[in-house]
């Protein structure tokens, strides 16, 4: 059977996209030629559509014809009118719950990772080092790299030491409303599953992201915490901070992987980089994988506000309670917010990268990137930084931004993170390990050694969703049970910790 020319999703979808490139004068569906070249992941039109009428893909009304449209023309971004995005008011919940058992049964149900006292259990073995401000992020990486060549190979169970640095601390209104967001992240990252419930926090002394604002009295402690503006000399503050480091170490060191079930397991989805394949292929696949470690008693969370608020209905008919919808549509409706004081509404998200892509705005966007979670019931939304109470699909409410996205969901405590990607991208995480999925195999062949895993077969007709879910679902367990490493732990690509702070600057 020969592999399609144009793929479309649902029945009632007026275009389709282009597999490859295609040239002018092809028959991509009975009766529909192109009039003119399609690149790769871009849409032809497959009916005529009059100027005002509506573009459907995935059924859903992606927006309104800005021209006249004729059958096998091309459609961009530059004709596509965005629609007014849904209401947030009383959106209906619990219509569409999956019951459990209905759920892709997991191949396995437990994996090897490290238990903790509390909470999730952990991917690595690590010792994070936080700094409680900007000033000292250079004294927190010359040690690291001191432990590192120093101290590191006498302790052999522990993976790896990282200085935690952020922009924050200081030159802020640190008691303006919104400062809770970046205070709750940097005290969440500090106990993350990672580092084995060790805390450790380098502090200049005239700060005001003080100590008592990160940590209780009781880890207030100098076997904790370091002022560096108390240290005579660079070698007396450098000593001080390898000493502590030890203490930590000769702990660390006695942590051993275990198996665990699957409930001690916490994994984010999140996607960058995108093309009009990564809701058909790569998203998609990486749900299935979702929907089996939920079966199997995991919890998973996607995010990116953005990138769900104009399928925010679709989320809410997920969610178990009123409850959670209500924190939903709060979430909503303070992004919202945020963007207009900005002066901007959320099409302001999509990138030329997206847009070359073949996605023609934050709609068509959003239809794609919902589909990474699954189908499973969703039990619980949380805000930027914070931390689930429970097992199963979580909705995490972050910014969409690759990099503000990830640091958020290391500081609600993910071991793993599944990274889906159109058009490419190194990005990756220093606390917990990032998998690469691709939505089309031309991107796997060029980056063969940085990209983990391709669902390009999907489009091609060459796998199904399910098997390229399983392939995730086998992978995402040898990962967070230190059988595999993904390319970007091999190569140390890791991105700074930016954490989300939309209180002001001084």
């Amino acid at each position: 059977m020969a592999a399609p020319l144009v793929i479309k999703v649902k029945p009632q979808d007026n275009v389709a996209i282009a597999v490859h490139d295609l040239a002018k004068g092809v028959e991509v569906l009975p009766g529909v030629v192109t009039n003119e070249p399609i690149p790769q992941a871009h849409k032809t039109a497959l009916t005529d559509i009059a100027e005002g009428e509506a573009i459907v893909r995935y059924g859903v009304v992606l927006g309104y014809a800005k021209k006249d449209i004729k059958k096998g023309d091309w459609i961009n971004e530059h004709m596509v009118k965005l629609p007014k995005s849904p209401s947030l008011d009383d959106m209906p919940y619990g219509k569409n719950i999956v019951p459990m058992e209905e759920l892709p049964e997991p191949p396995v149900k437990t994996w090897m990772g490290y238990r903790n006292k509390e909470g999730y259990a952990g991917t690595k073995n690590m010792l994070g080092i936080m700094t409680s401000v900007q000033c000292v992020a250079g004294v927190a990486r010359v040690a690291v790299e001191r432990i590192r060549r120093e101290l590191l190979p006498k302790y052999p169970n522990v993976d790896d030491v990282v200085a935690i640095t952020h922009p924050y601390g200081c030159g802020v209104a640190i008691n303006a409303t919104m400062a809770y967001i970046p205070i709750r992240s940097l005290q969440n990252i500090l106990r993350h599953p990672n580092f084995g419930g060790e805390i450790m926090v380098l502090g200049l002394g005239c700060e005001k992201l003080t100590l008592d604002k990160l940590l209780p009295p009781e880890d207030i402690t100098p076997e904790n915490c370091l002022i560096i503006q108390d240290c005579h000399g660079h070698d007396e503050m450098m000593q001080k901070i390898l000493d502590m480091a030890e203490t930590k170490l000769k702990r660390l060191n006695e942590r051993k992987r275990e198996e665990l079930p699957l409930s001690d397991l916490l994994i984010g989805m999140q996607c960058g980089g995108s093309d009009a394949f990564s809701g058909l292929t790569a998203n998609p696949s990486a749900g299935y994988a979702a929907d089996m470690l939920v079966r199997g008693g995991g919890t998973v969370m996607f995010s990116e506000v953005t990138e769900v608020r104009d399928g925010v209905h679709l989320i809410a008919e997920r969610c178990v309670n009123a409850e959670v919808r209500d924190r939903l549509a709060a979430e909503m409706k303070w992004y919202d917010d945020y963007l207009e004081a900005g002066g901007v509404d959320r099409d302001a998200n999509p990138a030329p990268g997206n847009k070359k892509g073949g996605l023609a705005n934050i709609v068509e966007k959003a239809m794609g990137s919902i589909a990474k979670s699954g189908t499973a019931p969703i039990v619980e939304v949380i805000g930027a930084g914070e931390r689930p109470t429970k097992h199963g699909m979580i909705y995490d409410a972050t910014p969409a931004s690759d990099i503000v996205c990830g640091p958020s969901q290391i500081a609600a405590g993910i071991g793993l993170q599944v990274f889906m990607t159109g058009r490419g991208t190194p990005y990756g995480l220093e606390v917990a390990p990032v998998i690469k999925v691709c939505s089309r195999n031309e991107m796997k062949e060029n980056w063969f050694d940085m990209i983990d895993i391709s669902a390009g077969g999907v489009a091609t007709g060459d796998q199904t969703i399910e098997e390229v879910g399983t392939e995730i679902f086998n992978f995402i367990i040898d990962v967070a049970s230190g059988r595999k490493k993904p390319y970007s732990d091999q190569y140390g690509f890791h991105n700074d910790m930016c954490i989300f702070n939309p209180a002001p600057i001084t």
